[in-house]
């Protein structure tokens, strides 16, 4: 039996920083690479690695993956919820901006906070921890307020609505991994596995409906890219956070995700000679104070 911990202690607080420092790192790696790489080539050579490195991984640790444990159904609902919003993420970024999909996807906490409780009573938020889910989501919209504010038209509107989707699937992704009675007992490899197994499967059968022109000529910035993005991106940090949410409250994990965003445009300054402004320092500030009042323990 999975000794579950109600409050994140500094072990899962260090590991949910890594995390969230190398997914905003990412999106750097994304944004530097999709004009080279086509997005959604990208993502199938990126989870079909994943996938590779996993199955190696447990063949090397003895992980059993397609042992009969009662996780089909749920697992591979998991998966398909994983592969959707991955692909709502790709095909939003032909409609609308970075910036406004950005905003858009980091519904994903409100999302869990809302419904995870109705199947796991303990994952319930009071008030003041509301408060800090809403002053994170506030400041990260207030750092991509520049793009954001810029005139909607109809197809921003449909990208809008495409990365409104994938933050919701996000969610309820974590919702079915986290609230599901055979998946809370399955190993985080098996856990991961449903998940870039089935994207692996489904991004190029998008990727060709969409017309992208395969390749595998590419430079070497652009395959280091796509190794990183593979090994620590989809393999590592994924396999992290499976193992995080078999033990820490999806809730408060939930809230760490608000320094994705803020980390990439803080690498777009460092990296990409972005300008620093204040609407950045005010969001960092109001996303560190936003996840320290979801994490405050009830006295």
């Amino acid at each position: 039996m999975v000794q579950r911990k109600q409050h994140l202690d500094t072990l899962a607080i260090s590991l949910l920083l890594a995390c969230c420092v190398f997914w905003g790192f990412q999106q750097i790696l994304i944004k530097t690479t999709v004009g080279e790489v086509p997005p959604l080539w990208q993502a199938s050579l990126r989870f079909a690695g994943a996938t590779a490195l996993l199955w190696l991984w447990c063949a090397v640790r003895g992980v059993k993956l397609f042992e009969r444990d009662g996780t089909l159904g749920a697992g591979l609902l998991a998966g398909a919820l994983f592969a959707g919003e991955f692909s709502c993420i790709y095909l939003g970024l032909r409609d609308t901006t970075a910036s406004r999909l950005t905003v858009f996807l980091y519904s994903s906490p409100f999302v869990v906070a809302l419904l995870l409780p109705r199947w796991v009573p303990s994952e319930k938020l009071r008030g003041l921890q509301w408060l800090g889910l809403f002053i994170a989501f506030a400041a990260v919209a207030l750092a991509f307020s520049e793009g954001f504010l810029h005139g909607s038209t109809p197809r921003q509107l449909r990208g809008d609505a495409l990365a409104l989707a994938a933050g919701t699937l996000w969610g309820l992704t974590t919702l079915v991994l986290r609230g599901s009675a055979s998946m809370a007992k399955a190993s985080p490899e098996k856990t991961l596995f449903y998940q870039v197994a089935v994207t692996a499967a489904v991004a190029p059968l998008l990727s060709l409906a969409l017309g992208e022109t395969w390749s595998l000529q590419y430079s070497a910035q652009a395959w280091g890219s796509l190794f990183l993005q593979t090994a620590i991106g989809a393999f590592a940090s994924y396999l992290a956070w499976m193992w995080l949410l078999r033990h820490y409250p999806a809730t408060r994990m939930a809230s760490f995700t608000f320094l994705t965003p803020v980390f990439a445009l803080v690498f777009g300054v460092a990296l990409l000679s972005e300008p620093l402004t204040p609407q950045l320092v005010l969001a960092l500030t109001g996303v560190a104070v936003g996840i320290v009042l979801v994490n405050r323990r009830s006295t």
